[in-house]
């Protein structure tokens, strides 16, 4: 533990100085903005405060800022797996498989930094209208019981509200996203031991097409279904799509046959260890090249 801990504190050496960690931080506090402008309105306009968390809550409680927040972290994690002028050092006084899972442990470090960062962000931007107690506001509620939230796209039902405080839903959402994030820097990083480091990049982003192709709505219309064939339809994306295991407001709470929460947290683990399989198959294979060798 103590050599993939060392690979860990490598990996992070000149983390806040790096040119893709600066441009994923700023870029992440524009989404945050063009996400949560929507709900800044609505408090604005009718003067009602909002619980601490429910600006994140309605923001990455919906599967397109999902999306969007990924593509950020593909760009953070293009270059997987770390390589640098230590790492033969490390090669030598270790093994593949720790360096491997030091990697590992990196990735999932700035994976929670990333997810964390989008909470603080979200919640500072609404803070001066906000209150930490841990109930819904009315503005959660107007949102919920009125058109207005689904003319905004903002993710406040009533079975949410009904089922869950700010804080619990916050700790789901927090969750879902971590995992979902997750999985797809560990498809990148398995990607790119496989064979070069175009094919985690072209894996990642069909991780994300497949989550944004199966839309129910979108497959209803094409195919012209019916109710019931919506119902099984919307059923079915439920449980096959990684959007859709992500999206709070798409899981079971008492009302139909969606995933729980644990459910898609094992859907997500799953995937991980079938990424971690396909890491430390190609890592045998893996041919390590640095500066000074020949092409």
């Amino acid at each position: 533990m103590r050599q993939v801990l060392a690979v860990v504190r490598y990996d992070f050496r000149g983390f806040l100085k790096n040119p893709k960690v600066i441009l994923t931080v700023f870029l992440g506090i524009v989404l945050c903005y063009l996400l949560s402008e929507r709900i800044m309105v609505v408090i604005k306009g009718y003067g009602t405060p909002v619980q601490v968390a429910e600006p994140f809550l309605w923001t990455f409680g919906d599967g397109a800022s999902v999306l969007l927040s990924s593509i950020l972290l593909m760009l953070l994690f293009s270059d997987l797996p770390q390589m640098g002028s230590v790492t033969p050092y490390y090669l030598y006084r270790t093994t593949k498989r720790r360096w491997l899972f030091g990697q590992m442990l990196y990735v999932a470090c700035v994976v929670a930094l990333y997810t964390g960062f989008l909470f603080l962000v979200t919640a500072a931007l609404c803070m001066r209208d906000s209150y930490g107690g841990n109930r819904w506001s009315d503005t959660a509620a107007m949102l919920a019981y009125s058109k207005l939230g689904e003319d905004l796209c903002v993710p406040s039902t009533v079975k949410v509200m009904e089922s869950t405080t700010p804080y619990g839903c916050m700790l789901g959402v927090l969750g879902l996203l971590f995992f979902y994030s997750l999985c797809l820097s560990f498809l990148i990083l398995a990607g790119n031991l496989l064979s070069g480091k175009k094919r985690g990049m072209i894996g990642g982003l069909f991780f994300s097409l497949w989550g944004f192709l199966l839309d129910a709505r979108g497959l209803g219309k094409l195919l012209h279904l019916g109710t019931h064939e919506m119902y099984k339809v919307n059923l079915l994306v439920g449980w096959i799509s990684p959007l859709s295991h992500v999206t709070y407001g798409r899981h079971n709470f008492g009302y139909d046959k969606m995933p729980a929460i644990w459910q898609s947290c094992l859907f997500f683990l799953i995937l991980l260890l079938l990424f971690l399989g396909l890491s430390l198959g190609a890592l045998r294979r893996y041919s390590f090249r640095f500066l000074g060798e020949e092409s």
